[in-house]
């Protein structure tokens, strides 16, 4: 690719797991505005759940998530009481007791969790809500901390799904990012949640990494394919160290360039595809039995904060510091603090520190970003069916974008859709059509 059009289209644009993005919350929505609007929610429809452990026993320099390093049991025991106090409070709040049809664990790393510990979350869960008998409950694994006796108490929570960290399995690489695994320590996690008779199973790697070449990547993913998982997500390095200052610790002239990550990109999804694996959205692969390409085929894939996903909920609560949640009326997030979350849900209220309204115009907005993430085309007919016949200036503006994106797109005056050569990009070309980018100060990761 040329290397004018590389530059335009590998500029640093959102991930699109909402819309509005997270940097547009703010503190106007509080922990009042909250529990009314978990209290406005329809006791009909099934929720999901996402719980947040904000811990790891070794930080990777690479992540972006919200952590932190601990070396005692202590500080990951208090804030699980904390969880638990939440989970009352959310069940309370509602009007009526509430259906679950899937859980997300994510962090961190949720398999520092003691076994005893895990169960009492479940007990907690029981108690709260009513999981349904087909809930989907996933977890995500870092391998190295992971045992017999954990793994145990995460089936019988009800595990269907584990998501495991790989990264690369390059020692340099590896060096590089503070992150040591063996292939063994992830061929011998994989093999026993198989045993386990956990149907489910993702791993997630990693491009764009310090010293990682395509060659280097090709071999991580030969690797990865060798354990025949159900679902791989390739996933481009954000390197964002005016967020996470310990990224600060990568030597930046380390990082492969813009032209280098698109090859591979590329050439980890092409190796892919070649193993029998169907590509889904921007970074996800899976095979053609798996319940995420069904859903792709069926028209049915959906976007929030975990990535793509099966879940067809409209609401999903945010449960942990940092978590962010989704309700018909709009987004929460809870205080990234641990200190302050513990404090206030000890006290009896919630932690939200900050959140987002939802306007008519971003709903139909955010629809369409998610059908471009998700299926790469929208229909502006659909969306009038959808949200109503007024759609303002979106049929203007959806010619005036296509005219400006060329050959990367298609445009008919009904259906959007991003040409073979546009896909590698849709998020850029998303974000043609998001309507605070422009006036945000926020800072994103590359697209590519």
């Amino acid at each position: 690719m040329a290397i004018d059009r590389l530059a335009r289209y590998t500029q640093p644009v959102p991930r699109y797991t909402s819309y509005p993005t997270a940097p547009h919350f703010h503190a106007g929505i509080d922990s009042a505005c909250y529990a009314e609007w978990l209290s406005e929610t329809d006791p009909e429809n099934p929720v999901s759940l996402y719980l947040h452990v904000p811990f790891c026993d070794r930080l990777c320099w690479f992540c972006g998530c919200h952590t932190k390093q601990v070396r005692r049991y202590d500080p990951v025991t208090e804030y699980l009481d904390a969880l638990r106090a939440e989970i009352a409070l959310t069940a309370a709040a509602f009007s009526d007791r509430r259906r679950v049809n899937a859980i997300h664990f994510g962090g961190g790393s949720p398999t520092m969790i003691e076994p005893a510990d895990i169960a009492n979350l479940r007990a907690k869960l029981d108690n709260a809500f009513d999981l349904d008998p087909d809930c989907a409950i996933s977890i995500e694994i870092d391998p190295r901390n992971m045992d017999g006796e954990k793994l145990e108490a995460w089936r019988r929570f009800g595990m269907t799904r584990a998501s495991l960290g790989v990264q690369d399995f390059d020692p340099h690489v590896q060096h590089a990012i503070n992150r040591l695994q063996s292939l063994e320590q992830t061929q011998l996690v994989v093999q026993s949640l198989r045993d386990a008779g956990i149907g489910s199973i993702n791993l997630d790697i990693i491009y764009g990494l310090p010293l990682q070449t395509t060659e280097t990547l090709l071999r991580t993913v030969d690797l990865a394919l060798s354990m025949r998982p159900n679902r791989l997500a390739l996933f481009g390095y954000a390197h964002v160290p005016w967020m996470k200052k310990h990224q600060s610790l990568i030597d930046q002239d380390s990082l492969p360039g813009p032209a280098a990550r698109f090859d591979m990109a590329m050439a980890g999804a092409a190796r892919l595809a070649d193993a029998g694996y169907v590509p889904l959205g921007i970074d996800h692969f899976a095979l053609e039995s798996d319940s995420l390409a069904n859903a792709a085929a069926a028209g049915r894939l959906r976007r929030n904060f975990q990535g793509y996903t099966t879940d067809e909920a409209e609401t999903l609560i945010g449960l942990g510091a940092s978590s962010i949640g989704k309700l018909p009326q709009g987004y929460i997030q809870n205080t990234t603090s641990t200190a302050d979350y513990i404090r206030s849900v000890r006290g009896g209220s919630f932690a939200t520190a900050r959140g987002f309204e939802l306007s008519p115009s971003d709903r139909i907005i955010g629809r369409l970003i998610e059908s471009l993430m998700c299926n790469f085309s929208f229909s502006i007919n659909d969306l009038k069916r959808a949200f109503g016949s007024d759609l303002g200036s979106l049929p203007v503006e959806t010619a005036r974008i296509a005219t400006s994106e060329g050959a990367m797109v298609f445009f008919d005056g009904d259906v959007f859709s991003v040409s073979a050569e546009g896909l590698p990009f849709v998020r850029v070309i998303a974000s043609r059509f998001d309507r605070y980018l422009q006036a945000s100060k926020a800072r994103h990761s590359a697209a590519v």
